[in-house]
């Protein structure tokens, strides 16, 4: 059997407003997230062994933590006679850019294996599982742009603009922990509305800190806001502007800065992995 090929579209973060903190630490969000056709590609081959293998070597990421394997594992221990998988990842996405990845790779793992097994679980079933493996996952296996709060888990499907968006890699890692770890952040914005946010409010509570602690998103902010407003997806590193039409897009990346990475990206509301699976 050769392998197939599925989508892992990457994601946006279109605002960011942290709300409070609970007890146990994790913050309370109130997000946006929409889909790009911008997606890393994964290869799905059923084994007879049982076992899971992935066959793609990623010096950075080593398999025992990848995300990928985690949710093959996981998927398991969820079902009767688990037959084995092969796992190919031509990788697209860059890591670590606020682009969620890690977690459309293990949505995609999830959803196609349940598919080549029979169905044998719900899409609550999987989006639960999924939520083991991070915040973000159910998002993209439930593959509707979509208003998220609590810590990202509770999810209402959303109809957004699809526009063109000009994204850009400063090739800085930025450390998750230590944005949200940091004094100056703000834990405290007022409640917002899906209604407000699609009439122009809404920011990204990270900015501040992130642009603080990174120049060089600040940079490339500054920069990307000469053209359209710059924002921050996640806590970076990747920062993006939306652009009415791809040619206006186009016309911006042509003159973008060689020290940095970018690609340009339709949104969307849709998942391109549902008609697949």
């Amino acid at each position: 059997m050769d392998f197939r090929y599925f989508p892992a579209p990457a994601k946006l973060n279109l605002m960011l407003h942290i709300i409070g903190r609970r007890e146990d630490g994790f913050h309370l969000l109130q997000t946006v997230f929409q889909f790009l056709d911008y997606c890393d590609e994964i290869g799905l081959r059923l084994r007879a062994d049982g076992r899971v293998n992935r066959v793609t070597d990623i010096h950075a990421l080593p398999a025992g933590d990848d995300l990928v394997v985690k949710a093959a594992t996981l998927f398991a221990r969820l079902i009767d006679d688990f037959p084995g998988v092969d796992i190919d990842i031509r990788k697209k996405i860059p890591m670590g850019g606020g682009l969620g990845g890690g977690s459309s790779d293990a949505a995609t793992v999830l959803l196609v294996l349940n598919s080549l097994c029979g169905r044998k679980l719900s899409v609550d079933q999987l989006a639960g599982a999924g939520l083991q493996l991070g915040a973000d996952v159910p998002l993209f296996i439930r593959g509707h742009a979509c208003w998220a709060e609590g810590v990202g888990e509770k999810i209402q499907p959303v109809a957004l603009p699809e526009p063109w968006f000009l994204v850009l890699d400063p090739g800085v890692h930025v450390s998750t922990a230590e944005v949200f770890s940091h004094s100056d952040l703000t834990r405290s914005s007022p409640l917002t509305t899906i209604a407000a946010f699609l009439e122009g409010a809404g920011r990204n509570d990270c900015v501040p800190v992130v642009q603080k602690q990174y120049p060089e998103i600040a940079s490339a902010m500054q920069w990307l806001d000469k053209y359209s407003p710059a924002k921050l997806t996640g806590t970076g590193a990747c920062v993006f502007a939306e652009f009415a039409t791809q040619e206006q897009a186009q016309q911006v990346f042509e003159q973008m800065p060689m020290k940095y990475k970018g690609f340009i990206a339709k949104g969307l509301n849709r998942s391109p992995l549902l008609d697949l699976v």
